[in-house]
């Protein structure tokens, strides 16, 4: 899988932390607050937003009477403590993050979650030293599917698009590698399950753990 790669970019949510599993409950709150019910197809119509889109798109969707910042800093307030003190890394990830480290392996994130949180949770793991480069989706054009995110970190961490690995763990994000003409590695997730045979059907590779990895 690593064969002739000389980067590897990770999306952060689902795929190299374990974190999915807090947002249905900080979306049916933060609903609930305006007397709302959280729709059963909120996740998939969010899918691959960036933080931005999905305030965009939560106060348009449900008018919400708060501007963009207040809904944000809302989410980031909500989510803040349980990224800083219960999000744990995915099995095997940090093990394979100081291989590539040692190999001199490019490693970057690209994720859709806000920068806030995102910084938070690598200071809080006490990985932050580890990546390159570190991109929020609100940082580019288009979230993903668009392959701007990837791209961008790939132009960060001067590796071409063709000698860098992805790691996604839902289909939007699968594709935006993909889009970005990068090999992707799709990592299995609890709250993305239904997607299973989905995702091993787009990517490239898949895996349960980082510790199937051979390297």
């Amino acid at each position: 899988m690593l064969r002739n790669k000389k980067a590897v970019i990770f999306d952060l949510d689902g795929t190299l932390v374990d974190s999915m599993w807090m947002w249905k409950a900080i979306d049916i709150e933060y609903l609930g607050k305006f007397g709302i019910a959280l729709p059963t197809t909120l996740q998939k119509d969010i899918e691959g937003m960036s933080f931005s889109e999905t305030a965009v798109y939560f106060k348009e969707a449900f008018q919400i009477p708060d501007n963009l910042d207040k809904i944000k800093a809302d989410w980031n307030r909500m989510a803040y403590e349980k990224y800083t003190k219960e999000v744990t890394l995915k099995k095997g990830a940090k093990e394979f993050i100081e291989y590539c480290k040692e190999n001199g392996v490019k490693i970057g994130i690209a994720t859709s979650n806000s920068r806030e949180l995102v910084d938070a949770t690598l200071e809080a793991l006490n990985i932050r030293d580890y990546f390159d480069c570190v991109m929020t989706a609100c940082e580019v054009e288009k979230g993903k599917p668009a392959p701007d995110i990837y791209l961008t970190v790939a132009e960060k961490v001067g590796i071409k698009p063709a000698e860098c690995l992805v790691f996604e763990d839902i289909e939007m994000g699968i594709l935006a590698g993909k889009n970005a003409g990068m090999e992707v590695c799709a990592v299995e997730d609890e709250f993305s399950m239904d997607q299973m045979e989905l995702k091993k059907k787009l990517a490239d590779y898949y895996i349960k753990d980082y510790y199937e990895l051979n390297y």
